[in-house]
């Protein structure tokens, strides 16, 4: 019996690991659901070094924050990630980025800026700017103002004030500032990464990660053929599904059946064992009485939220409709898990089979 269970779960283990290449499947950054962390990320402590690519560590802190550390900046907190734009969006930890970025250095980092604007940082008396320009607060006292200009003309103007640097600013997108306009710089710093290029892979739902532990090579897995109806590839994904465990099963009972058969006697007639009957999936009246949502711009669907659906392994998006299953509340999909639910009376995440007082009559 245990060689059947071996022989049962070996080919689902060769799926699984050619699936996700030994790494866990995408995580919450820290508890937070609306962070997935994922290739080229790792949490230290929760994923194997080979699931990250190097430089893209992240840590929890103490709150349940996800941190980045940057070589020669310090630790930022992370507020979202974008794998198919390759952007990573961060904060001070102390709300003050201006103090951060007046000695910003990106050496040694896998991210860059996407665009620089020249900023002159100014020390000014208070009297004189408290009320013509905008000050940066974090920056100053009751005596002294720092302002931040992109105006040249502007920095020059102001001769009662001195001068603390001129700097390159890593902004998220260019932008023409008008002449006599100070800036307090306190919106999220945003940086990008080019290697590893992982933006197909992601545009195409799959996952992204070494083709081995030695070669620092990526690849996709498990990338769906984006080519063929939905329907079509959750006929396949299903089918496949089905298919693995009873083949393995199949070949599991004839090689205990001639093992067993080998032992005795040749003489001895073999009693056919009656086949097992297939569980029946659900009808089409209980199927549509599952609660069915459409999902917002915030892609949340309203039980657990693992971001990808996990029968196609696509990514949900806004606009797509999506099935609750009672009791286990489990999204999907609602095609694909229409299709499964057809062949199957249960959830497919946690094999739940939803009780009838939750069908609406």
């Amino acid at each position: 019996m245990r060689l059947l269970k071996v022989l049962f779960l070996f080919p689902l283990f060769l799926v699984i690991y050619a699936t996700t290449n030994g790494c866990p499947s995408p995580t919450s950054g820290c508890g937070n659901r609306s962070l997935i962390i994922q290739f080229p990320f790792r949490v230290e402590g929760q994923q194997p070094r080979n699931c990250g690519y190097p430089g893209f560590d992240l840590s929890c802190n103490s709150q349940g924050i996800t941190v980045l550390n940057l070589p020669y900046s310090g630790e930022f907190f992370v507020r979202s990630i974008n794998y198919r734009a390759q952007e990573i969006q961060l904060y001070d930890p102390n709300n003050c980025l201006p103090r951060r970025l007046l000695d910003f250095n990106l050496s040694e980092a896998p991210f860059v800026a996407p665009y620089h604007v020249n900023y002159t940082f100014l020390s000014c008396p208070a009297e004189l700017t408290m009320s013509r320009f905008t000050v940066i607060d974090c920056l100053s006292n009751s005596t002294n103002t720092t302002l931040a200009t992109s105006s040249i003309r502007l920095a020059t103007e102001m001769t009662m004030c001195r001068i603390i640097a001129t700097l390159p600013i890593p902004v998220p997108l260019p932008s023409r500032q008008e002449d006599g306009f100070s800036s307090v710089l306190d919106c999220d710093l945003w940086l990008t990464w080019d290697v590893p290029n992982c933006e197909d892979c992601a545009a195409q739902g799959a996952v992204c990660g070494f083709k081995n532990r030695t070669i620092q090579e990526v690849a996709c897995f498990s990338t769906p053929d984006t080519s063929k109806p939905r329907g079509l590839r959750v006929f396949q994904t299903v089918s496949i599904a089905l298919a693995i465990p009873a083949i393995t099963c199949a070949f599991g009972i004839a090689f205990f059946a001639c093992f067993v058969r080998g032992n005795q006697d040749h003489r001895a007639a073999v009693t056919p064992q009656p086949a097992t009957a297939l569980v029946a999936g659900l009808d089409e009246s209980t199927i549509e009485s599952y609660t069915k949502v459409v999902l917002g711009e915030s892609r949340r669907v309203p039980g657990p939220y693992h971001g990808t659906c996990a029968i196609c392994l696509s990514d949900y998006r806004a606009e797509e409709m999506v099935r609750v299953i009672p009791d286990c509340s489990h999204c999907f999909h609602a095609d694909c898990i229409d299709e499964w639910l057809r062949k199957n009376a249960s959830c497919p995440v946690c094999r739940n089979s939803p009780s009838l007082a939750h069908v609406n009559v």
